[in-house]
């Protein structure tokens, strides 16, 4: 492909997710959600959002999805984690507990980025750096993370972490398209706009996945999740699904 060719598809992924975005540009951050998501909820549409059932269509395509990912992607699957195992021999997968649809919790499964006592030295890091911390208390992330090994900086950057979450898939706790799951401390950044998190499952890829990740401000990811449940469509997770692939080739927004 050469540079012209390159260039055009970048442009033309940024103005797809640009595109679904247009209602949650950035502001200041003493400037309320409200401005950002047009059309104010009251709680009963909170109600009608949890309420609201999926297409019929839905839960078969993630399931499909899915299955044919694992199964092409299997010989992957292998790869990593015989890097992962050489680079720092202990566990290969990580399981998290997210928040899940309804409030439910679930062990989201990752590849090990990280070392192995990266829960415990989190608390010492910051402590001993406050700049990192104020970052971690706004993002919950860390630029350059000094806990992620050799193989985990690859493997995060290529998004191949994220692949056992195929799994969480199959057994019905996240879909393909969704908002990307959060922990329990993350809930109250949402605040009144939390149900529509808690409408949907949460995605293997999404909206803030393609609109940069890491790049873009926790507040317009929040934009982005409001967005994409008041939105939510099989043609629009399809789009999403489409423009997952160049976003990750381009490690956009990727740490």
């Amino acid at each position: 492909m050469d540079g012209n060719s390159a260039g055009t598809q970048a442009r033309r992924h940024e103005s797809f997710s640009d595109a679904m975005l247009s209602e949650g540009s950035e502001q200041a951050d003493p400037v309320p959600l409200a401005p950002i998501v047009a059309g104010a909820h009251s709680r009963w549409d909170c109600w009608d959002l949890l309420a609201q059932p999926d297409h019929v269509l839905a839960r078969p395509f993630d399931i499909i999805i899915a299955t044919a990912a694992i199964i092409a992607f299997l010989p992957l699957f292998i790869i990593v984690a015989i890097a992962i195992w050489v680079d720092q021999p202990g566990p290969v997968i990580f399981a998290q507990r997210r928040v899940g649809r309804n409030g439910r919790g679930f062990p989201c499964f990752k590849f090990r980025s990280m070392q192995i006592d990266a829960e415990s030295s989190l608390e010492g890091i910051l402590s001993e750096n406050p700049h990192l911390r104020a970052q971690w208390e706004r993002d919950r992330k860390l630029p350059n993370d000094p806990r992620v090994t050799r193989v985990g900086r690859i493997i995060r950057v290529t998004s191949l972490d994220e692949l056992p979450q195929l799994f969480n898939v199959l057994r019905g706790e996240m879909s393909i398209v969704g908002p990307r799951p959060i922990v329990v401390d993350e809930m109250p950044r949402y605040g009144r706009y939390i149900h529509h998190y808690l409408a949907v499952r949460p995605g293997l890829t999404g909206l803030w996945q393609v609109s940069g990740r890491s790049s873009v401000t926790y507040r317009r990811r929040i934009a982005a999740d409001i967005r994409y449940t008041r939105a939510r469509t099989l043609a629009y997770d399809a789009r999403i699904l489409a423009a997952t692939i160049p976003a990750v080739a381009s490690g956009r927004g990727s740490c």
